[in-house]
């Protein structure tokens, strides 16, 4: 079965089920925020590691978005450390004691 394009490029996209190819920019080519184009000639302001912004506005913006996500997350874990706690503390223990004759 035969690509129904001539180019080489297309053929290896309809051959890979790739019929309908979109382009995923690189990562430095668009904010990672509000998806404004990064102009080769501004500042790219970066955020751990790899994550660009086109201004400190956007870099704060998501970064106030991670720290409320982890101490969600660190609430979330710590009452789920308190919850087992309480379970596993609320066991009935019996210390009577038995006379044997």
């Amino acid at each position: 079965m035969a690509a129904s394009s001539s180019s080489p490029r297309s053929g290896l996209l309809y051959y890979a089920g790739c019929e309908e190819y979109t382009h995923e920019p690189h990562f430095l080519e668009v904010c990672f925020l509000c998806h404004k184009p990064l102009g080769n000639n501004t500042d790219i302001f970066m955020y751990r590691g790899n994550t660009p912004f086109c201004s400190k506005e956007c870099r704060q913006e998501q970064m106030e978005f991670d720290e409320a996500k982890e101490k969600s997350w660190n609430i979330r874990s710590s009452v789920r450390k308190s919850e087992s706690n309480k379970t596993s503390t609320s066991k009935t223990v019996r210390s009577d004691t038995v006379a044997v004759a």
